[in-house]
């Protein structure tokens, strides 16, 4: 039985951002570092922010580019999770593969592949990609594997083909594994998507951070900062909301394992 959200549910995240912008107000009135303006100078931006049609565009652009390499790392690491799970030749294949890519820092890999796809859309979505794609084949695998042997063996008594077990079985059973690994790629799609950005400096918030860096107005780097952060958060809302309406008899996952972006 899923818990039901109480009227103080929202308390404990809220006194926790209150803390955090005024340690942050504090350590800036103490240290007076150049670089750290106080928390009131960053979000007496965010108005301008939101309202400058310029910015607005930026941050449309990430979080397309966003969308697209997390969609595409859906597509093809959830199908490639479950099938490592039930199947050792396939696992057997993809196992190497991911033990030498999944320690490589995936913003590390961004001026390879702009000197293959350029410093457009292209290269970034394929850094979003990746970064999203370990994790999700990670938990896939993981789920697939938790599967019980009986109810497979029910459903091909029953006249079920492997790919009709997969999707009918598997998939469902697997499904609140696969959303900690979905959970945790959305964590890494923003982190790669800002990162990829900083690099290839066309559009998006990584953009508007640097730019904003190279002309010292550090109250708009971090009034930047700020807006991703809710950005994060409101995705991470949206997706919890969406994970307890799809497995509302899974036990609600409240931590993330963040792996390398």
């Amino acid at each position: 039985m899923t818990p039901r959200l109480t009227s103080t549910a929202g308390l404990p995240p809220l006194l926790a951002c209150l803390g955090l912008l005024a340690l942050w107000e504090l350590a800036a009135r103490v240290f007076q570092i150049s670089g750290l303006p106080p928390a009131h100078e960053a979000l007496r931006q965010l108005p301008a922010l939101l309202a400058d049609r310029e910015a607005l565009f930026n941050i449309a652009d990430s979080v397309r580019r966003m969308a697209i390499g997390f969609g595409l790392a859906l597509l093809l690491a959830v199908p490639v999770g479950l099938l490592m799970g039930r199947s050792r030749l396939i696992a057997a294949f993809f196992n190497p593969l991911l033990m030498i890519i999944y320690p490589v820092p995936k913003a590390a890999l961004m001026p390879i592949i702009m000197l293959w796809l350029g410093v457009g859309d292209a290269s970034k979505t394929l850094v979003i990609f990746l970064g999203v794609s370990l994790p999700v084949i990670y938990h896939s695998y993981q789920g697939a594997r938790a599967v019980e042997e009986k109810m497979l063996w029910s459903a091909a008594a029953m006249g079920m083909r492997p790919l009709q077990r997969l999707v009918r079985i598997v998939l469902p059973a697997a499904l609140p594994e696969v959303f900690v690994g979905i959970r945790t790629g959305l964590v890494l799609a923003l982190i790669t998507m800002v990162t990829s950005e900083m690099i290839a400096r066309q559009a998006g918030v990584g953009n508007i951070l640097f730019n904003s860096l190279d002309m010292a107005l550090y109250d708009t780097v971090y009034a930047m900062i700020v807006i991703i952060g809710g950005l994060g958060f409101i995705l991470d809302l949206l997706f919890e909301r969406l994970r307890a309406w799809l497995v509302a008899w899974a036990e609600p996952v409240h931590q993330i394992a963040v792996g390398t972006s």
